[in-house]
């Protein structure tokens, strides 16, 4: 069920890029318990790469935007993500409608979440099926595509015109990357917004992880899609997480530079942890 937190939390916007790791207290880490969560993770992380590389005018800066295009065809490609995108925003208007005779809850906010849901429902429907057909036909992202297999398959020799329209001015070079992202903005959008709401379905409690390791079972009636691990920034630990959807460990490792393999800490760790 969703935490009655999240709808005090309206004020926050789910389509925000991440914040930035420089002036931050802590730093989460983040591990996915099904397949859905993880293809959800990867998309995000990917479009965000592909929304900050997007402002900056170099061709460099347009080469990683490319691949990132590229990576996230490649997922919406590969299976029914659509459907997966779809089956989620439903559930999660289903569970935020029960709350909305409920007393005490702050009804403008939660009818502006559902608001944004059912925007994002709607644009998912409209583009149909096929909506990456523009995307597989377009003959100069195929051979990118296909030379970027090979190490260094895109330099100038390889691809004359890809190279040729990186040297075009930043306004043209916009214009192309608009029309590419506009293909897939509906369904990376709806993603970045249910991964908030999941990220804020659960609050974190603070543990100890006794010689550095932490173990615990999930009920078989706790329908958990997301761990969320918490830490200090200036910690010179982090977790290694191996989970399922029934339970998980976490081993916290010392680092100390790349030159040495990260070991388990003997220590006791104070840490937070949230189960969404």
């Amino acid at each position: 069920m969703i935490a009655w937190r999240r709808i005090t939390l309206m004020a926050k916007s789910a389509s925000n890029i991440t914040t930035p790791f420089i002036g931050r207290r802590l730093t989460e880490y983040e591990q996915p318990l099904n397949e859905r969560m993880r293809t959800f993770l990867r998309l995000e992380f990917l479009y965000q790469q592909m929304l900050y590389y997007s402002e900056l005018e170099a061709d460099w800066a347009t080469r990683a935007v490319i691949s990132s295009l590229l990576e996230i065809m490649a997922i919406l490609m590969r299976g029914d993500v659509r459907s997966e995108v779809h089956k989620e925003l439903g559930y999660q208007i289903k569970n935020l409608e029960k709350f909305v005779s409920q007393p005490g809850v702050d009804s403008k906010r939660l009818n502006g979440l559902l608001e944004n849901l059912l925007e994002s429902l709607n644009a998912v429907n409209s583009i149909g099926t096929r909506f990456m057909q523009p995307l597989k036909d377009c003959e100069f992202l195929a051979s990118i595509k296909q030379r970027s297999s090979i190490p260094g398959g895109t330099c100038e020799f390889d691809l004359p015109e890809y190279n040729h329209w990186l040297r075009q001015p930043f306004a043209r070079r916009q214009q192309d990357l608009q029309s590419w992202l506009n293909v897939i903005r509906p369904i990376c959008n709806a993603v970045i917004e249910l991964l908030w709401l999941i990220r804020e379905s659960a609050q974190p409690v603070e543990k100890t992880a006794i010689n550095g390791m932490y173990q615990h079972n999930i009920q078989k009636r706790m329908k958990r899609r997301l761990l969320r691990v918490t830490l200090p920034i200036d910690s010179q630990l982090y977790p290694e997480i191996s989970a399922s959807q029934h339970r998980f460990t976490v081993r916290f490792l010392e680092w100390s530079n790349i030159g040495h393999r990260a070991i388990q800490t003997e220590d006791d760790v104070q840490f937070q942890i949230s189960t969404c």
